[in-house]
């Protein structure tokens, strides 16, 4: 029987907070999640499930007893809402018409699709779909090893890339690696960049992290891509500018093609439609997911360029739902809301309320050991002590529970970080609230 990791990537199902917040749930939901748990597999991080939704709108989530949650989690997909009517028009206007395009046909929604996200980046108009991100770093990996010829792989420590056989080879985080047996060869793992907790000491620039990764690109010899998040979405890293314009600058001196994965921060979540654009930088290759189908279809995309346009001996994706109509519809329906409501604009401005608020709590509550973020993405990061840095894995847990009671729904990352991940399109005063929510959480935990 495997252990349970309470430094995972989200929450963990069984914990004593968790047993407390079942004891408090409605009978009807109490025998829901006894039926849903008795008929799927368990899992880390997912069943027993949490609670029953019944709906979902907006910035909210609706359980099954008329509980209405603000939604900070979102698994990173809601950058346009729930039920956003853009995209649902868009969805059942494609459904009524063209619900499915088998693989050897193309279509004007994907077409249309493929052309809007070619303009989105300069040199990035060479597009591959997949029903989900995981598949998206897949067919990226391959890339790479058509174009280099060389097949090993340079990815980080605690990096999320897909829950795949191939992309939880290159990915880092033990509840999916660990007693999986042998995992795709070729693949070494440097230290993620952290300005926490820096597997360094004095490295504010992060150029050790970068001589760390020089030094595997020379030792290995015959690399042939270098796979990150460009931010790191669960528990919030963000490198210093020297740091990506540094990776760049070695990957094209060792011929390594750049895969940035930015499947859960892309769409506008840091305050730019990609991530890499605060870097001034361009990848090889960038995959984008979760939000571009608009919480209503699975939908994914690998970007790249001209160069990387060699795979006509290779089936590289070939997904049964590869150019759906129905996911480019909730796609081109998400990037025109993005523009026509001004959401990455929106996602600067509200960052900054974001910010200026935790701040503002970590400078009152000690518990709090950081606070980093960026646009609509925050982490705070709670500690027993700030000098040892030691993880407050139980104070996080009894804030999230305080939170859901009162209803904010976050996730909790490594044990201790609260991840805010609020949709793009919140208003003011449902940030507020939320804010609010959190700090009345700390305040209890504190007395």
């Amino acid at each position: 029987m495997s252990t349970i990791n309470y430094k995972a990537e989200g929450d963990v199902n069984f914990s004593e907070s968790r047993k407390e917040w079942q004891q408090k749930l409605l009978p009807d939901t109490t025998a829901l999640l006894k039926t849903d748990a008795d008929y799927f597999i368990h899992q880390a991080l997912s069943t027993p499930c949490l609670e029953v939704l019944a709906e979902c709108d907006g910035s909210y989530i609706i359980t099954a007893s008329g509980r209405r949650i603000l939604d900070f989690h979102g698994n990173n997909l809601h950058q346009v809402g729930y039920r956003n009517e853009t995209v649902l028009t868009a969805v059942i206007s494609a459904l009524t018409k063209l619900p499915f395009s088998p693989r050897r046909y193309t279509n004007e929604y994907a077409i249309g699709l493929a052309q809007k996200l070619g303009s989105l980046a300069p040199g990035l108009n060479k597009v591959l779909f997949a029903p989900g991100g995981s598949e998206a770093n897949s067919m990226a990996l391959k890339l790479a090893r058509i174009h280099t010829g060389k097949f090993k792989v340079v990815s980080m420590w605690g990096a999320f890339h897909g829950a795949g056989l191939d992309t939880i080879s290159v990915g880092g985080e033990a509840s999916f690696r660990s007693n999986i047996g042998p995992l795709m060869s070729g693949t070494e793992h440097v230290p993620q960049p952290n300005t926490y907790r820096s597997f360094w000491d004095n490295d504010e620039d992060q150029d050790k992290n970068v001589e760390y990764v020089r030094h595997v690109f020379e030792c290995e010899g015959d690399v042939g891509a270098f796979i990150a998040e460009t931010i790191r979405n669960t528990d919030v890293q963000i490198p210093t500018l020297n740091f990506w314009r540094r990776i760049r600058e070695l990957c094209d001196e060792f011929n390594v093609v750049l895969i940035l994965d930015e499947i859960p921060i892309a769409l506008g979540r840091t305050g730019r439609f990609f991530a890499f654009e605060h870097y001034g930088i361009t990848p090889d290759i960038v995959t984008i997911g979760k939000g571009l189908g608009g919480a209503v279809f699975p939908m994914a995309a690998l970007l790249t360029s001209e160069k990387f346009n060699h795979a006509v001996g290779h089936s590289v994706g070939h997904f049964t739902h590869e150019k759906s109509p129905i996911g480019s519809a909730a796609a081109m329906a998400v990037l025109e809301v993005i523009e026509k409501e001004n959401l990455i604009e929106k996602a600067q401005q509200n960052g900054l309320i974001i910010k200026a608020r935790l701040s503002e709590m970590q400078n009152r509550f000690e518990m709090i050991g950081d606070v980093r973020g960026i646009g609509l993405l925050w982490g705070v990061e709670l500690v027993t002590d700030r000098k040892s840095k030691t993880r407050a894995i139980e104070h996080a847990e009894k804030v999230l529970y305080h939170c859901l009671e009162n209803g904010l729904s976050f996730k909790v990352s490594q044990g201790n970080v609260i991840n805010l991940c609020p949709p793009l399109i919140i208003k003011e005063d449902e940030l507020l609230s939320a804010l609010n929510i959190l700090e009345n959480a700390f305040i209890e935990i504190i007395h």
